[in-house]
């Protein structure tokens, strides 16, 4: 295993996942304060206490000790985000909340404190509410003007705490869920691909006039974009299913494209032309767009078949994106089918399309952990299955590192285990630290390591070339 020095190790969590504290310190409501089931499921207008988010694992009130444990691994990266609705509490405010911007300064500071460097995604499926209800969400283009505001406020404040940023989380994702993805308030039925790409420009102006920003406000500091990477493979080599894997892989790519290389490809405008789709654009958007990337981000959990016959197309139990299931995978408890050399294949892909760095920001197995009790009374978990699955995609960065592409980093997703964004449970979990929290909200939320914690204090310490078990 070779892996670079200065190789960014480390994880990931989201503020609407782990934080709670949800109406604490003047923050306001966001979507997810409203979607007690995740992204399947209802919507309700106010929130209810079988939202497992409202608390979260309490990170809010336990940061230190969440930081602490991190570094305890020898993390050099923790890939977090701000909640909008904790900076601007509505989302159309002209003066930030000043709470919120100061708890922000004390889990940076103690990052810091740790040798920890925080890269901080700026909307990680948290619009505030008030912009979805109001505002329709990213559908709207004044979201823009918000969203720069509070970029703008962002970082001033956090002027030499942070310099690795990305703007939206998955941004393809408005693509499968709007609301989740865009805080589109409008139900998903009632929209249009018109919508769709109009809400997307709207994103890729606001993630230009970002990055141009930063470089302003912040001299040397990086912006990256973040896709949910699950590119395709044919089911077959039938060229009906080749060129079914080439439409299904500019779904992802094209949001891509567009931030990486400054603007609409070819084949997306011909696509417009074919369906009549008349995006609204002002005068200086395509000048904007040019305000590329720094590097690309994508989280990677899973690989998917693709056909040209959409009646073998089926939707996994745990997928957000459906898919031909692949008959040589494994799938997870969830259902999502466990595909390593997948990791090595999108690294190459995306690189070879961008030859911009490239950074793991989300990679993980969701399981039903059972702790055991220790001798001294703490608990852990015996979680070797978590162990082989992130050991045997390290091999394939590893692979990818040889074959010459530049990986920054790898951010394990839910180091420390969160509430699922998909399905709000807490049962699914993915962390190295177990939290005593439980599916009907009982718990002591004390923190225990569990064996995948000390395994991943080993990978870091020897710089990815010790992969073995603890």
């Amino acid at each position: 295993m070779s892996f670079p020095k200065g190789f960014l190790w480390g994880g990931a969590i989201a503020a609407n996942q782990c934080e709670g504290a949800y109406l604490e310190d003047g923050k306001g409501l966001s979507i997810q304060d409203v979607m007690p089931k995740g992204v399947m499921g209802p919507v309700t207008e106010e929130p209810t206490p079988d939202n497992l988010k409202l608390i979260g694992i309490d990170f809010y009130h336990r940061y230190q000790e969440d930081i602490q444990l991190m570094a305890e691994m020898g993390f050099k990266v923790l890939r977090l985000s701000i909640a909008w609705s904790r900076i601007f509490p509505q989302g159309d405010e002209e003066i930030p909340n000043e709470a919120g911007l100061a708890f922000y300064d004390k889990v940076f500071d103690t990052c810091h404190k740790y040798g920890i460097e925080p890269l901080v995604t700026l909307s990680h499926y948290e619009t505030p509410l008030h912009l979805a209800k109001h505002y329709d969400g990213w559908r709207n283009r004044k979201l823009i003007q918000f969203f720069v505001r509070y970029c703008e406020t962002v970082f001033k404040r956090y002027k030499g705490k942070v310099k690795y940023w990305i703007t939206f989380n998955e941004i393809n994702a408005v693509r499968h869920f709007p609301l989740m993805g865009a805080g589109i308030w409008t139900p998903k039925e009632e929209l249009t691909p018109q919508d769709i790409y109009q809400t997307a420009h709207h994103e890729f102006v606001a993630s230009a006039l970002a990055v141009r920003l930063l470089h302003e406000i912040i001299p040397g500091a990086q912006m990256g974009c973040m896709v949910l990477g699950a590119l395709n493979y044919p089911m077959t080599p039938h060229p009906d299913d080749m060129i079914a894997m080439m439409e299904r892989d500019r779904d992802c790519m094209f949001f891509a494209d567009v931030q990486a290389r400054g603007y609409y490809p070819a084949y997306i405008k011909k696509l417009w032309e074919r369906e009549g789709i008349k995006v609204a654009m002002e005068p200086e958007d395509e000048e904007i767009l040019k305000n590329t990337v720094d590097y690309i981000s994508f989280s990677y959990y899973m690989s998917k078949c693709t056909a040209a016959d959409l009646s073998l197309y089926k939707k996994g139990k745990g997928n957000l994106t459906s898919g031909v299931s692949n008959p040589y995978l494994k799938e997870s408890e969830w259902g999502w089918q466990i595909d390593p050399a997948g990791l090595r294949y999108t690294l190459n892909y995306f690189y070879d399309r961008y030859q911009k760095p490239l950074f793991i920001a989300e990679n993980g197995l969701g399981a039903t952990d059972r702790p055991v009790a220790l001798p001294d009374g703490t608990l852990t978990v015996e979680d070797d299955y978590r162990i082989a699955y992130i050991k045997e995609h390290l091999k394939e960065v590893s692979k990818a590192l040889e074959d010459g592409v530049d990986v920054m980093g790898y951010a394990a997703w839910g180091c420390i285990d969160v509430v699922s964004a998909s399905t709000a449970q807490m049962k699914k979990r993915y962390g190295f630290i177990y939290v005593d929290r439980n599916e009907d909200g009982t718990g002591t939320l004390n923190r225990y390591k569990k064996k995948s914690a000390r395994w991943y204090r080993k990978v870091i310490g020897t710089n990815g070339e010790n992969l073995e078990f603890a």
